[in-house]
This record gives structure tokens, sequence and C-alpha cells, in this order.
């Protein structure tokens, strides 16, 4: 064999090794880049509904404050909570088999025109007004004087197309309109009687407790029913803040409950500050979970999920669980929270006792008649 002959053979001897590894390695990539789109389609690809599951149940002394608090509690009173996750593929397919979660379509949560982040503010906002309330409940039946202050109110959601939307944010707290100070929705309506589409006006909020100033054009707002004519406005749906203030500054009730939103720790806020306004523990060592939404007058309203709660209450080993009373309104509409709670409680076995409130006296009468630990 010469040896241009022995080179030919070595080159294509090199070739023929060299084009299989090269298959491989494209076979790899094509396998990596296919398993990579179905983690992506499984995982992160939201899907048009909400999966709703049990949450916690939350001691709620650490997230009440007050300067003349009254003593320690033997006990616990903890508010309950729903986890809420955005659906994929995985979760979704896991929500219809498990029977302790449930699935439920974005459009049946949210509002008409309501965005997730505007849904996240309105559930800030009610948490804030049934904290409001529950501390009004808790004075009264403590007898405790007070006062209310109106701060402002906070932009809720905004219209598409008008100008509010370009600069507002759901969550802003509008302060002035022209040279009038906005205390209550009323005012900001008031601040724009008289004026029409194509007008300006000065507004003045706060954002993240940051002050601010801009000028907007009113638009024609949507016709409302009964309306017929449309209105001029700035767009956006406002809602009234206020404080309750006790006269007295130690008695002064502070709540910092994170990021929990909502309005169904009402109730047990309540009785949490109540408990520490008063010299005797109504806890009696006792650990009390709870839901329920909470007026300023004490009447306990209807929530949603209780099923979850019931859950998480019975995780957090409690012994009883305030669940608002079986309700059917005007139209013939029937909430069964009380119900719901009795069917969930049996379904997963628990000890925990299921109490049905009304109001707050209830709640209160019940511990009462309870005998100490």
């Amino acid at each position: 064999m010469d040896k241009e002959e022995e080179s030919t053979i070595r080159t294509w001897s090199n070739d023929s090794y060299r084009y299989p590894r090269s298959s491989a390695t494209r076979r790899y990539l094509v396998s990596a880049l296919v398993g990579i789109i179905i983690v992506y389609l499984l995982f992160f690809v939201r899907l048009p509904f909400f999966v709703f599951m049990p949450g916690t149940a939350e001691d709620i002394k650490p997230m009440v404050s007050i300067s003349k608090s009254t003593g320690q509690e033997k006990g616990k009173l903890m508010l309950t909570t729903v986890r809420v996750a955005d659906a994929n593929v995985v979760n979704y397919l896991v929500g219809l088999v498990h029977p302790y979660e449930e699935i439920q379509p974005k459009t049946a949560v949210l509002k008409q025109g309501e965005s997730e982040q505007e849904y996240s503010q309105r559930q800030e906002y009610v948490m804030l007004t049934s904290q409001a309330s529950a501390i009004q409940a808790a004075y009264t039946e403590a007898k405790v004087p007070f006062h209310i202050d109106h701060e402002g109110v906070m932009v809720l959601q905004t219209v598409p197309g008008l100008s509010g939307e370009k600069v507002l944010k759901p969550g802003d707290v509008l302060l002035k309109a022209g040279d009038k100070e906005v205390k209550v929705a009323q005012d900001l309506l008031d601040s724009l009687t008289g004026k029409k589409a194509g007008d300006t006006i000065s507004i003045t909020y706060a954002r993240k407790k940051t002050e601010m100033q801009t000028t907007l054009t009113l638009g024609a707002l949507p016709l409302q029913e009964g309306e017929t004519a449309p209105r001029a406005g700035i767009g956006v749906v406002p809602a009234g803040m206020q404080s309750v203030k006790a006269d007295l500054e130690d008695q002064q009730v502070t709540i910092k409950a994170g990021d929990i939103g909502g309005p169904s720790a009402g109730l047990m806020f309540s009785l949490e500050i109540f408990n520490q306004l008063v010299p005797e523990d109504i806890t009696k060592g006792y650990r009390i979970a709870g839901t329920g939404t909470i007026e300023a007058d004490g009447t306990v309203g209807p929530i949603g999920g209780i099923q979850h709660k019931i859950i998480a209450a019975d995780r957090e080993k409690a012994e009883i669980f305030f669940a608002p009373k079986n309700m059917t309104y005007k139209d013939g509409t029937k909430v069964e929270n009380y119900a719901d709670a009795v069917k969930r409680a049996k379904q997963i076995n628990t000890k925990m006792k299921i109490v049905e409130i009304g109001t707050m006296e209830d709640a209160l009468n019940y511990l009462a008649a309870l005998p100490p630990k």
C-alpha cells in the first residue's frame, strides 16, 4: 500500500466515526428541547382557572397590638385562610381528582373588567375595612369610647381608555381633587359637578405614602343603569378609607396582618381585640379557630371556602371552630357555611367542635359558658 492510498483510507475512517457522534448530539439536543417544551407547557402555561385549597390557621395575637393590653392568653385565637393558586396543567389535573381541592374559572372570581392586580387590591381593601369593622365591634362590646376618621379614597380599579388609567394605579389614595379635599367618595363626585368631558382637574394622591400630583383630562364615563347621558369623570372606581380611633390613646388598636387579604377574618380579629381589652381571658386555654365577616354592630356574615378552612384549622389542632350560620337571602340564594363546615369536619373525622355563629355576642356567650382548662 503506497502512502497516498493509506492517507485516503485514514481520512475515510475518521469521517466514518465522526458522523455517528454528530447524529447522537443532534438527538440529545432535540430530546432536551422537547423536554424543556413539555415542562414549560405543564408548569408555566397559565390556564384561566384558580385552584382553591386549604391554607393556614394562624395565631392572631401577634398581629394585634394595644398599648394597654390586659394580659396573657392561655389559649389561642386563630384566623383561617384559603390558598389560591393560578392553574397550570399539572395542578389543574391534580385539582380534578383531589378530594380537598376546588377549581373555579377566573371569570367566576373576578368582577367584570377586573384584572388580577385589581382583584388583589380589592382583597387588600376589604381586609382593611374588615379590620375597621372588627375594631368597632370590639370597642362596642368592651365599652371603649371611639370615633371615626376618614382618610381619603382608594383607587380600586381604573376604567380603560380614560385618563385615570394612564396615571393612577389600584391602591393609590386620592387626597384632593382641584381645591377640594377628598375624604369620602362623595367628595370626589362633588368636585366634578358641572364639569364635562374635555375639562381638566388637578388630582393629589398618595402612592405607598409618597404624595404626588397630576392633571387629568375628564372623559365620558360608561352609562350606568338608569342614566340617559354620560357623566364626566377621571375613570376610577373609588372606595372610602377610614380608621377607628380610641378616645384614649393607650386603647388604640393596631393590626398588622401581612399579606393576608379578604374580609373573612373579621370575627376572629374582633374576638382577639376584645380579649386584649378586657381583664378576663376568653380563650380559657382552648385553641379556637374560625371565620366570618364582621359588621360594626357585631353581625357575622358568610364567607367562601369554609371547607378548606376546616382542614387548615384541624391541622393546627384547633378544638373549636366558629362558623357563620346558614343564610337564605331574599332572592332564595342559600349560603350554608355551617352545614358545609360540619360536612367537611365529618369527612376528615376531626374532633374539632363546629359552633354556629350569627353575631360576635354569640361567640362570646359560647366561650363564657366553657369550663376553664
